[in-house]
């Protein structure tokens, strides 16, 4: 297994990063998780707008232009040479010194890993998930925008201990008014009526990927579709519930606060909007051939 760091493909077990690099030491930089389908790496043009968007929020500037990263993502894929694989895009502020001042690092890192992810154990997708409420609040958006995808994750991460703490996998995460944002890794998203409902990102919710990508699907579906602020009410009196992310993709949830959400089992709205989802996976995105000639990032 190759890892892409700053220009050059070398083994996993020999890729370094600067133990001064700001990324390491203050959580200073951004990342893209992105997966492949059969050879088809999907929405690669979204993750790169997500990624730069986000570069610019921080004025952090990448040292590849949008193109040149792609072809290190597509390379990168290739050597991995697996047909369905996770991609890990990190950019960090580099390496400068102890203080906090941006300013020293002298040039942004860039690190991509390809490989495989299992977030849930299988049987999850098909019974569906338990989720607890926790009291680590989401960061306010008027302290960090949330559509900023940045290496902070120690309030999800608190968020995530609390809900294994609590004997489940996954955790749902209030605002600061306490309004429904997201959980600890994943959008959620409920359905009420025939209806669905997700929350906004004015509410704390990143602008996930995979959600959009849900709400388009919904869109050709028929099936109407509402980004507000709900409260657990709305969870706990909703018809379906289910998640979604890169990694996870789209899975239900059937249980909230030991509220049985709906009949207590993956609904028929969160199939549909799973099996519109899986064909969008594989005929939107760049596809790789992965018996390719390694380019010219050797």
């Amino acid at each position: 297994m190759q890892v892409y760091v700053d220009g050059q493909f070398m083994p996993a077990e020999d890729a370094r990063i600067s133990v001064f690099d700001h990324g390491f030491l203050y959580g200073d930089g951004i990342f893209e998780g992105i997966r492949v389908y059969d050879g088809t790496i999907f929405r690669l043009h979204q993750h790169m707008q997500r990624l730069y968007n986000s570069a610019q929020c921080l004025l952090l500037t990448i040292p590849l232009s949008p193109p040149d990263m792609s072809a290190a993502i597509v390379e990168t894929v290739t050597r991995r040479g697996l047909p369905n694989q996770y991609v890990r895009v990190v950019v960090s502020r580099g390496a400068g010194d102890l203080g906090l001042d941006p300013r020293l690092c002298r040039r942004p890192s860039v690190v991509i890993i390809a490989d495989t992810i299992t977030l849930y154990p299988a049987h999850f997708y098909t019974n569906g998930l338990e989720l607890v409420t926790v009291a680590t609040r989401r960061t306010p958006t008027w302290a960090l925008d949330p559509r900023i995808k940045s290496l902070n994750y120690l309030n999800n991460i608190l968020a995530k201990l609390e809900a294994q703490q609590a004997g489940v996998l996954e955790a749902v995460m209030l605002n600061g008014e306490g309004y429904v944002a997201e959980c600890t890794a994943d959008n959620i998203f409920f359905v009420r009526h025939g209806q669905l409902y997700t929350p906004s990102t004015a509410a704390g919710a990143l602008q996930g990927v995979t959600r959009d990508s849900v709400l388009e699907v919904a869109q050709a579906l028929g099936l109407p579709a509402t980004e507000g602020f709900f409260t657990r009410y709305d969870l706990y009196t909703a018809d379906e519930c289910f998640m979604t992310g890169t990694g996870a993709e789209i899975i239900p949830v059937v249980r909230i606060d030991g509220r049985t959400i709906g009949a207590g089992c993956p609904g028929p709205l969160t199939a549909q909007l799973r099996q519109g989802f899986e064909t969008l996976c594989h005929r939107d995105g760049v596809h790789v051939s992965l018996h390719a000639t390694c380019g010219a990032l050797a």
